[in-house]
């Protein structure tokens, strides 16, 4: 199937990784990368695992083509007690012209209108406490799309949005060109899981990316699955980004692991911002708390994971003492908002509870943390209309 279809350079070719605040060179072919490469040296092996994943990274490209091939490998983390086969590497999704493509395509590969399951290369075996135990080998493997619509127009084939994913090579029965540029504004977002969005269907059902595409900006998502911790090096690698507007979803994870006390919580989230402002003084600038989560609303972590349900088994006493409760984290970051905006006319905050509200937990959290595909489409709609709509602080 593939002798009709025509060699595309990757490396200094036409197409474009969109999404991504580097792209290195691998053995196998090009990484995209959510956090530099320089940042590996101050992080650890869960921050790699999740900046290598692919959540809002696409490769654009302008082509007539009606057949395009993707060849790939993928790298799987999975529990070393089960079998070291997975089937599931998650999907790829293919747009062109901003729309999703539905080409009726049916040969066990088509899951959705536009989207192919991801092959399964490597596999990284992992015990209990996610750390790596081992490693089983795989080889890349192509990825099809066909039936594409007749005429030139803009492609973008979305990466698996949990899987790190390396590009080998790249097919289409057409020639292909440089991306036309969007000349839309580039908005970069910060948070946790729940903007890294594992759960979500496909690749366009991460939130940051419905809200996006409904938005008409170009997303940018540093959402680091378990890895929103006010770390130095991620505000620097965001300080030295591209980006029109910036918003940041904080409290979560730091909450979950009680890594910060009420006196120690301040200084650093200003610390974070001073450093962001340093390469963008300007920019707006939007601070989120967390979406709704019962667990830690009223009690302090760490948490505990039991029957499949979030637990927290800290002692709400604490609180007094300075623990941090979910409560405690939105009043917090309120406040830190409000005194900067004094001198800062372009930082605001927004009330994680208008994306996903408590009484809405049962409806939209899987598991009392993260939210169903169902949530995160939710929150990406009412992100889109809050923050981009008319009136919003990113509008216009």
């Amino acid at each position: 199937m593939t002798d009709v279809l025509r060699q595309v350079p990757l490396i200094d070719g036409p197409a474009e990784l969109r999404g991504a605040l580097e792209v290195v060179t691998t053995e196998a072919g090009l990484l995209p990368r959510r956090l530099p490469q320089w940042t590996v040296a101050q992080s650890d092996a869960s921050m790699e695992r999740q900046a290598t994943a692919g959540s809002g990274v696409r490769l654009a490209f302008r082509s007539a083509a009606t057949a395009v091939e993707l060849d790939v490998l993928t790298t799987v983390p999975m529990m070393a007690e089960n079998e070291p086969h997975p089937d599931d590497a998650g999907v790829f999704a293919l747009t062109y012209d901003g729309y999703d493509a539905d080409d009726g395509h049916d040969g066990g590969e088509s899951l959705l209108g536009g989207t192919r399951r991801a092959p399964v290369g490597n596999v990284l075996l992992m015990d209990q406490t996610m750390t790596q135990v081992g490693f089983v080998p795989g080889q890349p493997a192509t990825v099809r799309f066909e039936g594409l619509p007749a005429g030139v127009k803009d492609i973008q084939i979305w990466l698996p949005h949990w899987v790190k994913t390396e590009l080998v090579a790249l097919r289409a029965d057409a020639d292909v060109e440089p991306p036309t540029p969007t000349g839309r504004r580039v908005w970069l977002h910060h948070g946790s899981s729940i903007s890294q969005c594992n759960e979500a269907d496909s690749p366009l059902g991460v939130w940051p990316v419905i809200a996006a595409r409904t938005a008409g900006v170009d997303p940018v998502n540093v959402g680091l699955s378990g890895n929103c911790h006010l770390d130095p090096f991620v505000a620097r690698s965001i300080r030295d980004a591209e980006a029109d507007v910036i918003s940041l979803k904080l409290g979560i994870n730091f909450t979950a692991k009680a890594g910060y006390v009420l006196r120690t919580l301040g200084p650093t989230v200003h610390g974070f911002l001073d450093t962001v402002r340093e390469g963008h003084p300007d920019t707006p600038l939007l601070v989120v708390s967390p979406i709704a989560c019962p667990a830690l609303e009223e009690r302090p972590g760490p948490t505990m994971w039991r029957d499949d349900v979030l637990h927290a088994t800290g002692d709400p006493a604490a609180v007094a003492a300075g623990a941090l409760t979910l409560q405690v984290v939105r009043r917090e970051l309120r406040r830190i908002v409000t005194e900067r905006a004094k001198q800062d006319p372009n930082i605001f905050y927004l009330d994680g509870l208008q994306l996903v509200a408590l009484d809405e937990a049962d409806e939209y959290l899987g598991e009392g943390l993260h939210p169903t595909p169902a949530g995160y489409r939710v929150i990406g709609e009412r992100f889109a209309r809050l923050v981009f709509g008319e009136g919003g602080v990113f509008a216009g």
